[in-house]
Order: structure tokens, then C-alpha cells, then sequence
């Protein structure tokens, strides 16, 4: 078989680019697990509110040059009112990283439980009652968050590793 078919990694041609690669990292694996804690805290902390279902639809985003291929992303709008105040929310989890599909299926299933129009539950912590979402549970997204930039940073590591 071919040499050529061995992987290897190229990272940036120099230490100083390394480094700032490992920061960019470390940055996103933290924000992901920062946004994951804020999505555990809004869950434990939620209040049921009625909400009025008022768009649904399934978004299309054909990625960057870097990254080919369509994702589908699941998008909701929804009025309730908390202590008197009318709000709209758009969220369907708690977290801030909006999780996206690999397959319109998918992404409708996210959102089949809603109908334009309808009446539903909805989910608000007191602490941020114009912040509510859809569904009381945690999302994924940020843990992939926290996957792909401890990946990033661990590839940035070893580059920088090389160049020393």
C-alpha cells in the first residue's frame, strides 16, 4: 500500500499560531460547557407559562466551503406572557447553541409536537422570563461543542509540540 495514505496533521506553520489555535480551542470547548450549565440551571429553575404557537419551519444552511453538506435547523416562534408581560420566544432548548440536523426528518421530528396556532406549554426561569423555551430538557449542542473545541485545541497541542 502507498505511503500516501498515511494521515497527518498540518497545523499552523508557527508556535504562535499554534498557541492561538489552542486558545480558539479551549475558548469554544468552554463556552460549550459554560452553555451547558446555563441550560441545566434553566431547566431545574423553570416555570410552566401557556404559549401560543405562532411559526414553525425547518431552516436550510449548505455549511462553508470547510464544512459541505446541508443542515437542517428547526425554527420556532411562540408568544406567552410572565407576571403580565407579554414576551416571544424563539427557543426550543435552554441552551444558546442552536442544534442543528443532518436530515430534514430529523430536524421535523424536533418539532413535531407544535402546530402554528396551537396552545402549548412553554418553559420560563425567573430569573430570565423573556428567555423561555419549548422543551424542558437539555440539548446536546453544547457538549459537541465542548467535543469539538477540545479536539481543536488537542490537534493545536500537537502541532505545537511538533514545532517546538
Amino acid at each position: 500500500m502507498a505511503k500516501d495514505s498515511d494521515f497527518s496533521v498540518n497545523g499552523p506553520d508557527s508556535l504562535g499560531g499554534a498557541v492561538l489555535y489552542i486558545l480558539a480551542g479551549v475558548a469554544i470547548a468552554s463556552y460549550g460547557g459554560y452553555d451547558y450549565v446555563q441550560q441545566t440551571e434553566a431547566v431545574r429553575n423553570s416555570v410552566e407559562v401557556d404559549a401560543t404557537v405562532t411559526e414553525l419551519s425547518i431552516e436550510t444552511d449548505s455549511g462553508m466551503s470547510s464544512n459541505p453538506g446541508v443542515e437542517y435547523e428547526p425554527t420556532v416562534e411562540f408568544e406567552y406572557t410572565y407576571n403580565g408581560t407579554r414576551y416571544t420566544g424563539t427557543k426550543l432548548y435552554p441552551a444558546n447553541i442552536e442544534r442543528n440536523y443532518e436530515t430534514r426528518s430529523a430536524a421535523e421530528s424536533a418539532i413535531e409536537d407544535y402546530e402554528q396556532g396551537t396552545q402549548t406549554t412553554a418553559y420560563v426561569s425567573p430569573d430570565e422570563p423573556g428567555d423561555a423555551f419549548l422543551k424542558n430538557k437539555t440539548s446536546n449542542a453544547p457538549i459537541i461543542a465542548i467535543g469539538i473545541g477540545g479536539v481543536f485545541a488537542l490537534f493545536a497541542a500537537f502541532s505545537a509540540v511538533k514545532k517546538i
